[in-house]
């Protein structure tokens, strides 16, 4: 049967089928003829004909070609070998290339020394930029929005931590005053209820607000005068030290023997207490003591 014949064709040999088809016993149309294949000849001549063709025989100076193999590697000190070096292997396919640049330099640099060729670029030279202004312009805008970007990003996580120590300093702080507040409500319920007959709380209170107002008189004393005063010291002196005639004393304190309570209160000798002692003479008497004086 057909099928049987497909299925006894499929497990053939190659040999076999070739065989077959040389019989006659395939279908047509399920095999293509391949051609014979055109041998391969190496044109020796050929090649050098149109190498001789293209070649130019100028100075090495215009061709700058330079032919050597791997420079030594300074771990091995020798030449590694073009069979060891793995093509499979990216490293050791880049390194021997590297190391194969870095030998025709070499070679190359003693040469062009010799014939006073420049090998290093001058300070004033100037050379095209690749990409235009706009581009570079573009790049720097964007580079400074993104450094911009980073500060911002920078103070406002700052600004945070800030906010938080702060935020955590106020908390210690209103903890503290909460704790102080509560052992003074219990000692002063221990001492109403006669539990306690000690009142040092309200020692430790009077004691920590006079030391905080001898922090600030301190402070006021360590300050010292302002511009405006050090100047008017500086250009009109101190005015030095006062004779304190006017002083007091204990013992003037003490003394009450010049006091007199009836000239004290206005009501010393005269008509009328006070509006005696204010008023004012006529103007007959005005004029009259102004003609004694003359």
């Amino acid at each position: 049967s057909p099928s049987d014949s497909d299925s006894e064709d499929s497990s053939l040999s190659d040999s076999e089928l070739q065989e077959a088809f040389a019989r006659g016993a395939l279908k047509p149309g399920l095999n293509v003829v391949l051609e014979e294949r055109p041998k391969r000849r190496n044109d020796a001549a050929g090649l050098r004909q149109c190498l001789a063709e293209f070649k130019q025989q100028l100075a090495w100076v215009e061709r700058l070609d330079v032919t050597s193999g791997q420079v030594a590697d300074p771990a091995s000190q020798s030449a590694s070998d073009k069979d060891a070096v793995d093509a499979e292997n990216d490293f050791q396919r880049e390194m021997s290339f590297y190391r194969q640049a870095q030998a025709a330099v070499l070679e190359a640099l003693p040469k062009l020394r010799k014939l006073q060729v420049p090998t290093r670029r001058p300070d004033d030279y100037f050379a095209e930029m690749a990409k235009s202004d706009q581009q570079m312009q573009k790049i720097r805008q964007k580079l400074k929005s993104k450094q911009e970007a980073m500060e911002r990003s920078e103070k406002a996580k700052q600004l945070r931590a800030m906010r938080k120590y702060g935020k955590k300093v106020q908390t210690e702080i209103l903890q503290r005053r909460q704790k102080e507040k509560k052992n003074m409500l219990n000692a002063v319920k221990k001492y109403q209820k006669g539990l306690s007959d000690k009142l040092d709380f309200l020692d430790e209170e009077q004691t920590s607000s006079q030391g905080n107002k001898k922090g600030s008189a301190s402070q006021r004393i360590k300050k010292g005068p302002n511009a405006k005063r050090r100047y008017k010291n500086q250009k009109f002196g101190f005015g030095g030290k006062k004779k304190g005639s006017k002083w007091n004393t204990k013992e003037s304190f003490n003394d009450v023997s010049s006091f007199r309570s009836k000239v004290a209160h206005n009501k010393g000798p005269g008509k009328g207490g006070k509006k005696a002692l204010n008023k004012r003479p006529g103007k007959r008497a005005r004029q009259k003591m102004k003609s004694r004086a003359r």
